[in-house]
């Protein structure tokens, strides 16, 4: 008899704990906090906000490249020996950061904390979670996925609003590696396995899963489909617009936030816990869209959390300093719920349209257009407002790519395998 059955608990539900706390650590430590370090490095180092934000462009680059080869590593030698690499080359690329002094420094330093992030990040996360829930498949990926929201619900109050300013930025760079390489390591090493079939353990599907829609585990999701059968598809090309210019609005509007709220008014503090705020929105999105894949067509669910990104998008255009700080706290509800929902629909996309037997590989192209657009948008961002003094011009093309990405993502139809 399978040791879930034995025990009565089933093992994929420590994978998902698991899973979780790894995402809460990168979350917390790389996106999130880095626009925390951009005023204090700009004081303490002279550096402006455009050569600054290079070093998180070059953070979406790397993880972007390293997402293709990433994602066939995961589906080769699993989840477990990916995840504890990233883990350690992360680390390094933190201590790294505490020691430099010049920008090239910084750049290779963010370079090697993006390859460490791509190697524990997202892609494995969400392949071990896929390979051990079929039934409520996105409802697991949607716990696994709160830890990017609620890492920086924790993280950026803690690093903006007590590390770094009784501290220091460098020693807030070694307790982001110390966590990385306390935390994650040993997750990664003791607890995550690839596969129910490399413990014993029988599937998720075993249990009842009410409520779910007749297709969602149809022929489809079990469809053995390669990279190179999934390219040749309309669906991954609309696919990878669609969160290329998601990631290109969306991290550049949270990454612009702490600097333009400071800028215009609201004090740093304040500034940083609407940047956790939307942490905490976006953790809450996780679960709720995940739980959502579950139950309508994927790309709905899609269509929904790029919707209330370009509302956020418009009010935040629309903050001033005579703005009540209802408006504020409402950019922060909407935007983060709405940024929270990546993670657990892209995940669903790729599993629903294309199955799990190549889901590494799938999903690494698809990270490759989020990080790159991730890479790119914020750069823009920068120098936008290094020339114009101010993010709102910005603002007003990153509106305008959602208005772009949420029909191409209806247009989506789901492939069939090749004869």
């Amino acid at each position: 008899m399978p040791l879930s059955e034995k025990s009565g608990f089933y093992y994929g539900y420590r994978i998902v704990a698991a899973t979780f706390l790894c995402t809460f650590i990168w979350s917390g430590s790389g996106f999130y906090a880095f626009s925390l370090f951009i005023k204090p490095l700009q004081m303490g180092l002279g550096w402006n906000r455009g050569e600054i934000m290079i070093a998180l462009t070059l953070w979406f680059l790397v993880n972007a490249v390293a997402s293709l080869p990433v994602g066939k590593m995961v589906d080769r030698y699993g989840a477990r020996k990916v995840i504890s690499t990233g883990a350690i080359i992360g680390g390094l690329g933190f201590v790294f950061l505490s020691l430099m002094n010049d920008l090239w420094h910084f750049y290779i330093s963010y370079a090697v904390v993006g390859a460490g992030t791509a190697a524990a990040g997202a892609i494995p996360a969400t392949t071990v979670v896929s390979n051990w829930f079929k039934k409520r498949r996105g409802t697991a990926i949607g716990v696994t996925s709160i830890g990017v929201g609620g890492g920086g619900f924790v993280m950026a109050p803690l690093l903006g609003g007590y590390l770094i300013p009784h501290f220091g930025w460098r020693v807030a760079y070694r307790v982001l590696a110390l966590l990385i390489w306390i935390i994650i390591i040993p997750l990664a090493l003791f607890v995550i396995k690839a596969k129910p079939a490399d413990t014993g353990h029988c599937s998720e599907n075993v249990e009842p899963a009410p409520d779910i829609i007749p297709d969602r585990v149809s022929s489809s999701a079990d469809a053995r489909f390669t990279l190179r059968m999934a390219l040749a598809t309309s669906a991954l090309w609309l696919a990878i617009i669609s969160f290329w210019s998601n990631a290109f609005s969306h991290v550049s509007t949270i990454q612009s936030q702490v600097p333009y709220l400071s800028d215009i008014g609201f004090p740093v503090a304040i500034a940083a816990t609407a940047l956790g705020g939307i942490g905490l929105a976006s953790a809450v999105a996780k679960i709720t869209f995940g739980w959502l894949c579950d139950r309508v067509p994927v790309k709905f669910a899609v269509c929904t959390g790029l919707s209330l990104q370009l509302i956020g998008i418009i009010l935040m255009i629309n903050l001033g300093p005579a703005s009540p700080p209802t408006q504020l706290w409402l950019y922060t509800v909407v935007m983060g719920f709405g940024a929270g929902s990546w993670l657990p629909t892209m995940s669903m996309l790729i599993s629903t349209n294309f199955g799990i037997s190549a889901y590494g590989a799938i999903f690494g192209m698809v990270s490759f257009a989020f990080f790159f657009g991730g890479a790119i948008g914020p750069l823009v961002a920068g120098y936008m407002y290094d020339a114009t003094g101010t993010y709102r011009s910005a603002f007003v093309i990153f509106a305008a790519l959602y208005v772009v990405a949420i029909p191409v993502i209806l247009a989506i139809r789901r492939p069939r395998l090749p004869a």
